[in-house]
């Protein structure tokens, strides 16, 4: 049993020995062949000429190392590799497969014009507040409630005015006399006092007193409040209704502010509204409001259209078109074409033999599906429009970059 156990215990050390020699051989081997490594790289033709990170090829390195973008080593790029620039080149037996598509640049004129939604709305400006000319009390509130339709001059409510008593006799004693200026003077102080030209001249018409006013709508309209009740007191300057007019309504819309900077005041448009199929509206921009909504990037606008007949009414909905003037004819590509990134925007130019070229544009107007190409391209040139993310991540990977615009020459 102690023979055994010797035995195993000279095989254990004899292992331990042969192991520390053999690791010793190998780390003495691979510390010769790093530095002989080093120098073979040295004495290579194919030296890297920088290092880039493949997401952000534009971006150059001048040693290997981690990317401080992504989670990943920098990749090398070699003297003799192509230019940073060059056209990525594909089999053209492979665009099938990738589902490639192809759209020419074109130029021509702007579209017809903006196409957006809008909501009827009332006119704020056509408003009328009826008040009281003086103290006095409500002796009587014609059927009326909020909500409803009036004509012009429809009555409202009898208000008696005890203090104009008192004026009006003084007014028709002065008329028995026949002197003008003393009657003159008298009129004035009853208009001072509040009485409506109307019942002035009723009392120098009748000769009698008349100390109870009736209130009336001065404009056609809808009745949004009504503050009086049969029996109540009022005060002079007290707002007892309020009616907007109907002769005139708003349509309030949402503009992408993409597309406001072709909308001004004045600016013709044409409306279609669901509840008159068939008939189209006119109607003119009266005001783009200053402030732009933060959270959906719209800016408002107020287009005001003519109501004769009464039929537009608030919250109706309508298709508005904006008619713009300017035919001048610009470059358009679709805007599936373009690559936003954020800071730039990349289009794929497709060139012969299967060649393809990612380039920097600039963007304009965005409308029907179109975008305006302002610099970067040129008219008749081939772009892909439909699986342009697989060739601007390949270009990534090899290192090369969107010609900046510059460098493009493209100009419409």
């Amino acid at each position: 049993m102690s023979t055994f156990i010797v035995k195993g215990a000279l095989l254990a050390g004899l292992s331990i020995v042969i192991g520390a020699a053999g690791g010793y051989w190998f780390a003495q081997t691979h510390r010769t062949a790093i530095p002989a490594a080093a120098a073979e790289a040295q004495d290579n033709p194919k030296n890297p000429l920088y290092w880039y990170d493949p997401m952000y090829p534009q971006q150059k390195f001048d040693k290997p190392g981690p990317s401080p973008f992504m989670d990943m080593q920098l990749v090398p790029r070699y003297a003799d590799a192509a230019s940073d620039t060059a056209p990525l080149s594909i089999d053209p037996g492979l665009t099938q497969n990738l589902g490639l598509r192809l759209a020419t640049v074109t130029r021509g004129a702007l579209d017809p014009g903006t196409e957006v939604a809008g909501v009827l709305t009332l006119n704020e400006r056509d408003v009328a507040v009826i008040q009281a000319r003086a103290g006095g009390f409500v002796e009587r509130v014609y059927a009326r409630a909020p909500g409803d339709v009036l004509k012009a001059n429809a009555p409202l409510a009898d208000i008696l005015v005890p203090e104009w008593a008192a004026a009006q006799e003084e007014f028709l004693a002065l008329k028995r006399t026949g002197d003008a200026s003393l009657l003159n003077a008298a009129r004035q102080r009853l208009k001072l006092a509040g009485m409506p030209a109307a019942l002035i001249s009723q009392v120098e018409r009748q000769s009698k007193v008349q100390t109870v006013q009736t209130l009336t709508s001065p404009i056609g309209g809808v009745l949004q409040t009504l503050e009086v009740r049969e029996g109540m007191n009022v005060t002079a300057g007290q707002t007892l209704a309020r009616v907007n007019g109907l002769s005139s309504v708003w349509l309030s819309l949402a503009v992408p502010e993409s597309q406001a900077g072709s909308i001004s005041e004045g600016q013709t448009v044409s409306a279609r509204l669901p509840a008159f199929p068939g008939k189209m509206l006119s109607g003119t921009v009266s005001a783009v409001l200053p402030e732009t909504n933060t959270d959906s990037r719209t800016l408002r606008v107020r287009i005001e259209l003519a109501n004769p007949q009464g039929q537009l009414r608030p919250g109706m909905t309508a298709q508005v078109q904006f008619k713009h003037s300017n035919e001048q004819t610009r470059l358009w590509v679709p805007s599936e074409a373009l690559i936003r990134t954020g800071r730039r925007v990349i289009a794929i130019i497709a060139k012969d033999a299967g060649h393809y070229q990612p380039v920097e544009v600039e963007a304009g107007q965005e409308n029907a599906g179109k975008t305006v190409v302002l610099r970067g391209l040129q008219e008749g040139q081939q772009v892909v429009s439909s699986g342009q993310f697989l060739i601007d991540s390949e270009a990534s990977l090899k290192g090369i970059v969107a010609t900046p615009l510059d460098n493009t020459g493209g100009q419409p």
